[in-house]
């Protein structure tokens, strides 16, 4: 596969990590982005070579402009990106959910998606296999009372991915005039909670059952960028076991 220029968004967590790390190690380049410089740069050398540290707040769109110009300065334009920024809160039920959480929630769910998309849009639209990936959640489908602002959040993410996984198609193989082949796809993976080693280290006791281990959802990104882009641009990509 040709080395492509991939953004990791949330790249300070676990996931960010493994997802950072296949996709070096699958031979791309990648930049991880998160909002504390020691904890990005720390979450990149674990990642290990070929992961570079970027810090940026995503909820600004002029700091996102600006990290775009830093990127496409370095590397030119950006193939992928593999969107990890969310966050989880809960209540007891629908008169307790506080507006405090809808802030929190919507803000690292959809705000800087939103910002993230628009600004690399073009570039992954220009891109021959370009690729917009999120992570949400099976609550989107089952929401509970006591989950209804998080439900509500990553809803909103999921709708906004499809408009931009719509955007590529109209671009590309839905276009009325000189339609061609799809080559870029927005998709959404779709998980009951996300697994790792640190969580296990903690809490040996439990299965986690239906947890999904950042591994998969590593693999998961790195198959992304091998699978046409006609056969997932759209979709709702369960990675629940």
């Amino acid at each position: 596969m040709t080395s492509l220029n991939v953004l990791v968004t949330g790249g300070s967590s676990a996931s960010g990590v493994a997802v950072a790390r296949a996709l070096a190690l699958a031979g791309h380049r990648v930049f991880t982005v998160g909002s504390d410089r020691g904890r990005i740069t720390a979450a990149a050398e674990e990642a290990g070579d070929g992961v570079t540290p970027l810090v940026c707040d995503l909820a600004s769109l002029d700091a996102v402009r600006e990290l775009a110009d830093e990127v496409r300065a370095s590397a030119g334009p950006v193939d992928g990106v593999i969107h990890l920024v969310g966050g989880w809160r809960g209540a007891t039920g629908i008169e307790d959910q506080p507006d405090e959480d809808w802030d929190v929630l919507s803000t690292g769910a959809v705000t800087t998606l939103r910002n993230v998309s628009r600004v690399f849009y073009r570039d992954l639209a220009d891109s021959p296999a370009g690729r917009l990936a999120i992570v949400s959640s099976t609550a989107v489908s089952a929401p509970t009372a006591a989950a209804a602002t998080y439900a509500a959040a990553k809803a909103a993410a999921e709708a906004w991915t499809f408009a931009v996984a719509d955007g590529f198609r109209q671009e590309q193989s839905g276009a009325t005039a000189d339609p061609v082949e799809q080559h870029s796809a927005a998709v959404v993976f779709v998980v009951k909670a996300l697994l790792d080693a640190g969580m296990r280290q903690a809490h040996p006791e439990r299965k986690f059952p239906g947890y999904t281990d950042v591994e998969e959802l590593a693999a998961a990104a790195v198959g992304l960028f091998k699978q046409p882009a006609a056969e997932v641009n759209g979709q709702r990509i369960p990675l629940v076991p």
